[in-house]
């Protein structure tokens, strides 16, 4: 089982004057808009769809040989 780590979260100074505060916020809240979640499942339709032709590929294999046997 693999080891799960814990990410490291960047902490501001609270001796920071309010502008610079501000300033950081604004700048970290325009990179996690930047951000996006976008998951690119192509790879597991494409094995989905291989998976299912091999499925009936058997099915009519097993099918014929029920009618053969």
């Amino acid at each position: 089982m693999p080891r799960k780590y814990k990410r490291q979260t960047r902490k501001v100074a609270s001796e920071a004057p309010a502008v610079n505060a501000t300033a950081e916020t604004a700048a970290s809240a325009s990179l996690s808009s930047d951000r996006k979640f976008n998951p690119d499942y192509s790879y597991v339709i494409k094995d989905l769809k291989r998976i299912g032709i091999l499925a009936g590929v058997f099915f009519g294999i097993l099918i014929v040989l029920s009618f053969i046997l």
